[in-house]
């Protein structure tokens, strides 16, 4: 009998570039995210299996992957807000977010050289402090599943529609019978 798999923090990162970058070679998704290749083709192995990756080129599956963002991430990865720290801002104090969304406390993935003190989160990916300045991109839409982990119903459906953008995926028309 096969073991389960089951998705790791890790892999959401990695389907995000994934579905940024084509085609990219496991040393250069260990490069952008820091963490090792062969860290990298095991959460592209758990990814295939789960229907997020479809083929060998590494092309994600930009409507499964939206889906399980969506509905499926926060119960998933659920994260909880722990002691305040100096840290990277994230959720809804990330760069996609903090214009639509004021708030007194900032959430913070904890660093020791952030620029912003607050509530702090365990981000899906350990190796978070470069990606402000060397990978803006992915830590926006990285900020965006955050909001989608901790936030309230508004901050959910902001992130949402931001994801759903980024990821260039079709809003789908209810059919009812």
């Amino acid at each position: 009998m096969a073991d389960q798999i089951a998705l790791k923090p890790v892999d959401i990162p990695v389907a995000l570039q994934l579905a940024d970058v084509a085609d990219p070679t496991y040393e250069q998704l260990g490069d952008v995210l820091g963490i090792s290749p062969s860290t990298a083709h095991g959460a592209v192995q758990r990814l295939r299996a789960a229907g997020l990756v479809q083929d060998e080129h590494l092309r994600v599956n930009k409507n499964a992957l939206f889906e399980f963002l969506e509905h499926g991430v926060r119960y998933a990865f659920p994260a909880a807000l722990q002691a305040s720290a100096r840290g990277i801002p994230t959720a809804f104090s990330g760069p996609a977010l903090s214009t639509e969304i004021v708030s007194d406390d900032s959430v913070v993935w904890a660093a020791v050289d952030g620029a912003a003190y607050g509530p702090t989160i365990t981000p899906l990916l350990s190796h978070v402090s470069h990606l402000p300045i060397r990978h803006p991109a992915l830590y926006r839409l990285l900020t965006l599943v955050d909001a989608v982990r901790i936030g309230r119903s508004r901050e959910r459906a902001l992130a949402v529609n931001l994801l759903r953008s980024a990821l260039g995926v079709k809003e789908r028309m209810a059919v009812y019978g």
